[in-house]
């Protein structure tokens, strides 16, 4: 096991794998820009280095310091976290070349699943269910591009091979907007991703954002820690996620969870990661795979009683998963709230001192935040400062205990989206479960501040 690890984020995630390393007895050395120097995790920290300005291009996004930290503090591998470069593979191969572990996938694994189009392929030669679509990128000539789209029937979906966190996709509904659609996509993934390739797929109407997760180690093992719903969402950004999904079939959620561990088998993946599936008339549609821990991996944790970064920690030390499928089992259910310094329901970012922070407790309440009393919030970052995650036994449970948590939680100083959060989990929708990915911005148009 390694003595020392450098995490290479900041934020509540760089708190949650200290909080890790300290568990396993592992010393942990926390990198930070000049805006985060008075963050929790940095004065809790073993050691802590600082790495630049506050603009993540000259910090968190520069791989020479990065890898100069860990070689002035000894460690002996580096965790990403998410966001900044967790998926870079070129800083996962600058890690090992370095002579550090990466915590991580291989840079291989990363660049496979990093390009939408290889990642569709080799899902279907795993036999993963898929989104009806062209075969690989798109061609340059105009009569095939038109020719795919009537193959696969309107409305369609163009998007970035390289692209994410919904950006680089465009709806076409007809075909006289077709060819312009595909032109405006590429120049954006150039510019956005440093690769124009670009993909057609079947757009469908109302799906649901349903995940699974899966853990692989270096022995050829891998289990899926069941599913995620993460269907309540603003442009592509999530707002709530919970486990299990509600109103879906337990043997359809069996037979896509074992495919996915099977796909991990047969690409040779290492660590965590997360398939992202869109569901819609009892199918699965794969879409995308995160090859790093998620944000909303808590709800996992809750209902598996598994660490993911311990795991991710114990794989990339060699070590074998110290569990089997049969022995995983699924119990209760957990729902997460992202709380984001922004305005409720304009969304507008509201960075500054927070005056009071009062988060909530009781039974089955979890509060992930590197936030506090006097804390600054810079606004150079996501505006993302913590996640309330509460588990019940059912799912009603897990939402009259997330209701007593918002209640009871208190932010002065700066706005954040508390109270959408309370209007949400008071909606009747929601209450019902299964809305789909397009519910949230609906239900923002009908209630218009």
């Amino acid at each position: 096991m390694f003595k020392k690890i450098l995490i290479a984020n900041r934020g509540e995630i760089a708190l949650r794998i200290q909080r890790a390393c300290r568990e396993m007895g592992i010393r942990a050395v926390i990198v930070y820009s000049q805006a985060d120097r008075d963050a929790k995790y940095v004065r809790l920290a073993d050691e802590a280095v600082c790495i630049g300005p506050a603009a993540s291009g000259q910090s968190y996004l520069s791989m020479p310091a990065i890898i100069s930290a860990a070689e002035v503090t000894d460690a002996e591998a580096i965790h990403p976290g998410y966001g900044f470069l967790s998926e870079n593979a070129d800083f996962a191969e600058r890690v090992e070349q370095s002579g550090f572990t990466f915590i991580g996938p291989t840079p291989e694994s990363i660049r496979l699943m990093g390009d939408k189009v290889s990642a569709k392929a080799a899902m279907v030669r795993a036999g993963v269910p898929t989104v009806p679509g062209a075969e690989g990128a798109l061609p340059d000539d105009p009569k095939e591009i038109i020719r795919q789209a009537r193959a696969i029937g309107y409305p369609v979906i163009i998007k970035a091979a390289g692209g994410g966190g919904g950006r680089g996709m465009r709806v076409v509904h007809t075909e006289a907007a077709l060819l312009n659609a595909v032109q405006t996509t590429r120049a954006e993934a150039g510019a956005a991703f440093n690769n124009p390739a670009v993909y057609m797929e079947k757009f469908l109407e109302q799906p649901r954002h349903v995940e699974i997760q899966i853990l692989a180690d270096q022995h050829r093992n891998a289990v899926w820690l069941g599913e995620r719903d993460c269907s309540m969402q603003r442009r592509h950004q999530k707002v709530i996620e919970e486990a299990p999904a509600p109103g879906i079939p337990r043997r359809l959620i069996e037979k896509v969870g074992q495919r996915c561990a099977e796909a991990c088998k047969k690409i040779g993946y290492r660590g965590a990661g997360t398939f992202e599936f869109l569901y819609e008339n009892g199918e699965f549609y794969f879409i995308e795979m995160n090859t790093r821990v998620q944000v909303e991996h808590p709800v996992t944790e809750l209902v598996t009683g598994i660490d993911i970064v311990q795991q991710q920690i114990r794989i990339a030390a060699g070590e074998k998963l110290p569990f089997t499928q049969r022995q995983i089992e699924l119990r209760g259910h957990a729902i997460e709230c992202r709380v984001n310094a922004e305005d409720a329901f304009k969304f507008t970012p509201s960075p500054g001192r927070i005056t009071m922070w009062h988060p909530p407790g009781g039974p089955g309440v979890r509060v992930d935040s590197h936030a506090y009393t006097n804390y600054t919030v810079p606004p150079n970052y996501d505006s993302m400062i913590g996640k309330i995650i509460t588990y019940g036994d059912t799912r009603e449970q897990a939402m009259a205990r997330m209701r007593t948590a918002l209640s009871e939680t208190v932010i002065e100083g700066i706005s954040t989206n508390i109270p959408l959060h309370r209007e949400l989990m008071a909606d009747a929708k929601f209450i019902e479960g299964g809305t789909s990915i397009h519910y949230l911005e609906e239900w923002m148009q009908q209630h218009k501040r």
